[in-house]
C-alpha cells in the first residue's frame, strides 16, 4: 500500500496474532517488486492500542482472512470503522517445489496489487510492476 500511495493515507499492518515472523516466500515475491518485508513483523489489534494507535483514528479495515474479517467486525462495536473482506488466496502450504510456492505467493501479491488498485485507484507513484515472467532463484 504504501509503495502504490505513499504518504496519501496512513495504513498499518496488523494480523490476528502477533506471534507470526514474516513468511520468507512473501518476503522474496514483494521483493521482486521492490517491496522490502525482512524486517516487517506482524503485531495484533491488541498490540496496536499497547503501542498507542487509536484505533477510533481509521477509517477502513481491509481483511484478507476470515478470521481478521471476524476480528475487525467485533471491532465495530467500539469504534466506527469500515471493514472490507477481500478474499484472497492463501499460498501457505501450496505447491511442491520451491518455483511452485513461489508462484502460488506471486499469485497472492498480485490478486492484492489488483484489489488495491480497483479499491484505490490507480497508483499516486511510479511503482514496480510483478514481473511477467517468473524469475528463478538460487
Amino acid at each position: 500500500m504504501k509503495r502504490l500511495y505513499g504518504q496519501r493515507c496512513y495504513v498499518q499492518s496488523v494480523g490476528v496474532k502477533n506471534d507470526m515472523e514474516i513468511d520468507g516466500f512473501s518476503i522474496a515475491v514483494c521483493k521482486e517488486i521492490g517491496v522490502e518485508l525482512e524486517r516487517h513483523r506482524s503485531r495484533s489489534f491488541d498490540e496496536m492500542q499497547e503501542w498507542g494507535d487509536d484505533l477510533s483514528g481509521f477509517d477502513l479495515v481491509v481483511a484478507l482472512s476470515p478470521a481478521s474479517q471476524r476480528m475487525a467486525l467485533e471491532l465495530t462495536r467500539y469504534y466506527h470503522l469500515d471493514v472490507e473482506y477481500w478474499p484472497i488466496l492463501d499460498p501457505t502450504g501450496l505447491g511442491e517445489t520451491r518455483e511452485a510456492k513461489l508462484a502460488a505467493y506471486r499469485q497472492a501479491r498480485d490478486q492484492i496489487r489488483a484489489r488495491m488498485v480497483e479499491r484505490f485507484g490507480p497508483p499516486s507513484e511510479p511503482a514496480a510492476e510483478p514481473p511477467t515472467q517468473p524469475r528463478s532463484r538460487a
